[in-house]
């Protein structure tokens, strides 16, 4: 514990050195600071070897936001809110926990040059044993979900939609299966319409982790 502590101190010591740095380096939503971003990435695994991190612009005044993730493993969210807890305030950017709920969600994600539209999503979203189980169904599942960029993009869009921490915390299960030809005599939705659905759905389930099937 002592060490972790000491870990989170570092870390952030070494941002607020280093953190004016990084701001200068941006050009248009990218920083040209690489091994300054490398060396953030280097200390995180100190913490916890499942820590992410990214930066996203605030549309609405256009503060630098950096967003701190664990990559879908529900056992390091205490590490991701242990180390948000201890951000220093800082001009010119946020630090927050996890991505949040986009508004307006995206119809639309570019993901390693295919563009992937929400439209070709559907799901289900059923209570089992007080657990809720999502089930995505998209054309032609890949065997390899990690090597597919729509598989990707679909936890992007999840994230827009419900959020990080409650897609990890609220999902027991996610399982990824073949569209039909008719999705609606299936009993599907569209993805898009998932928020509504989650959201009558959530407050009747224990806050869980998640499975990936």
């Amino acid at each position: 514990m002592m060490q972790s502590r000491k870990n989170i101190e570092d870390f952030w010591a070494h941002v607020e050195h280093t953190i004016d740095q990084l701001l200068t380096s941006r050009s248009e939503n990218q920083f040209d600071a690489d091994a300054l971003l490398s060396g953030y990435r280097e200390t995180l695994q100190k913490i916890d070897r499942n820590l992410t991190f990214h930066f996203e612009k605030d549309a609405e005044d256009g503060a630098i936001e950096m967003i701190f993730g664990c990559d879908g493993y529900p056992e390091s969210i205490h590490s991701v809110l242990s180390l948000v807890g201890a951000a220093p305030s800082l001009a010119g950017i946020q630090f927050k926990a996890f991505n949040h709920r986009y508004d307006p969600i995206p119809s639309h994600i570019n993901v390693a040059d295919e563009i992937c539209e929400l439209d070709d999503y559907w799901y289900s979203l059923r209570t089992i044993d007080n657990k809720l189980h999502l089930a995505v169904y998209m054309h032609d599942v890949p065997k390899v979900l990690e090597m597919d960029p729509r598989t990707e993009a679909v936890m992007i869009f999840l994230d827009a939609l419900i959020g990080e921490y409650e897609l990890m915390t609220r999902i027991w299960s996610l399982d990824w299966i073949e569209l039909p030809v008719d999705p609606v005599d299936y009993g599907l939705s569209p993805l898009s319409e998932l928020r509504d659905c989650f959201d009558g759905m959530k407050h009747g389930v224990e806050p869980i982790g998640i499975k990936i099937h």
